[in-house]
């Protein structure tokens, strides 16, 4: 078959259309792409974060999620001496008692190692001595402010110096000083007293020596200490881990029950009615459509804050979800197997129980044993505002931007849970599905 002058022209015409078209989605997409970020980081405003970025703030948020800080302060006013890890009553040394790298005498002496060492003196004076810079001495006076003294006329980048207050930080610690407090704190590696607190008898053993404590007789003295620790507060925890997951089991499942029935209702080889189906299938919509978080905030105004609040706004998200892909399921089934169930004379409920429920539910525990493990991450949220869980607790942590440990401890319990919840159904749906004994 030969080719005219006329054939030629048309597939050229049409390959440098296709070749145009290319070129235009070659060059054209990644243009698009750069506009919407060039457009992104003015209207975020990227320049402006970057310098309102502090690394001195950053540096000291990750320092406090692995390490502590001991306090030593004294009350200008008083004189007295208090020593507290984290600044807390709850982890604050006995009267009299101090670690031994603070001395209590006439001068309250403060090592913190590498040369450096501050001296709380009399009449509230304060002196810090710097390795390779000098002694820095402050007075504190009520009227008068803090009247500081500096080896030399310029004032370095890591010391804050004004009328009324001094901050000095270093790799060794930081002191402040202001009208009534002087402070020193000093950072340690670790989450210190979270086994035991320092009233614990306990308190400064070795695991070896714990033990031995242990196996003759002292266990359950042992253990009630952990778990009473008022510092890291383990037995709310774990009953805050409870309520998250209990929040989350009880949102889900109870979804699952009232949306199956629903389901029914919105499927098309079920539900003959159109109106049905259709009002059914918006009342999905309308629920799956507002997020979880919006459904907690009008609960808790109507039941108040409490884990029923966090699973009731689950159940009302999930049942839109749920009744989505339950629907969707039950109008993929296989009639045949329903056929063959009605030819024995079978009711309707009989042929819903034997040729139906068989072929849905593999799909069903799929997808509720999947939201199951979603819920329980969204349970944390949740329960930041319902009050409830291991969410408020990891709130209440991070408002107070001080124990930051503490803030790391939750996440890692978070994390923990999740993980855990995850083996959990992914195990629990190979048995029940898969039929897989062994569970691996």
């Amino acid at each position: 078959m030969t080719m005219t002058a006329t054939d030629v022209t048309t597939l050229r015409s049409g390959a440098n259309a296709l070749f145009r078209r290319k070129r235009l989605m070659a060059f054209g997409l990644p243009l698009m792409v750069l506009a919407y970020l060039t457009y992104i980081f003015f209207a975020f405003d990227i320049l402006g974060l970057a310098k309102r970025f502090e690394v001195d703030n950053a540096r000291a948020l990750v320092a406090d999620s692995y390490s502590y800080k001991t306090h030593v302060t004294r009350d200008n006013r008083s004189g007295d001496v208090v020593i507290a890890i984290e600044g807390e009553r709850k982890g604050t040394y006995a009267p009299g008692t101090s670690p031994e790298w603070v001395d209590l005498g006439r001068d309250t002496v403060i090592d913190l190692e590498g040369g450096y060492l501050v001296t709380f003196g009399a009449e509230n004076l304060v002196s810090f001595d710097i390795p390779g810079y000098g002694v820095i001495t402050a007075q504190p006076d009520r009227r008068k402010g803090v009247q500081a003294q500096l080896p030399t006329d310029e004032v370095p980048e890591w010391i804050n110096l004004s009328k009324n207050r001094l901050a000095i930080t270093t790799d060794a610690g930081r002191l402040t000083v202001t009208r009534n407090r002087t402070e020193v704190f000093r950072y340690f590696t670790g989450w210190e007293l979270f086994f035991f607190t320092l009233d614990s008898p306990y308190h400064g053993m070795g695991v070896g020596e714990v033990m031995a404590r242990a196996f003759d007789g002292e266990a359950g003295a042992i253990f009630n200490d952990i778990w009473t620790n008022k510092m890291w507060r383990h037995q709310e925890v774990v009953w805050a881990i409870f309520e998250t997951i209990l929040m989350a089991f009880l949102g889900t499942m109870g979804a699952a029950i009232v949306a199956l029935p629903l389901a029914f209702l919105a499927a098309k080889n079920f539900s003959p009615l159109v109106t049905v189906r259709q009002v059914t299938r918006r009342f999905f919509d309308f629920f799956r459509g507002v997020d979880a978080l919006i459904w907690t905030i009008v609960l808790a105004r109507a039941f108040g804050p409490g884990p029923l609040t966090g699973a009731l706004a689950i159940l009302i998200t999930d049942t839109g979800s749920f009744g989505k892909m339950f629907s969707e399921a039950l109008e993929n089934v296989d009639k045949k197997q329903i056929e063959g169930i009605q030819s024995t004379g079978a009711n309707p409920i009989q042929r819903y129980r034997f040729g139906v429920i068989p072929q849905v539910t593999p799909v069903l525990l799929s997808q509720i044993l999947y939201y199951l493990e979603s819920n329980t991450r969204s349970a944390t949220i949740i329960g930041a505002i319902t009050g409830g869980g291991i969410g408020l607790m990891l709130t209440q942590a991070m408002i107070t931007q001080k124990d930051w440990e503490e803030v790391s401890y939750y996440i890692v319990l978070i994390i923990l849970m999740v993980m855990l919840m995850d083996w959990f159904s992914g195990w629990l749906r190979r048995r029940l599905i898969a039929g897989d004994e062994s569970g691996r």
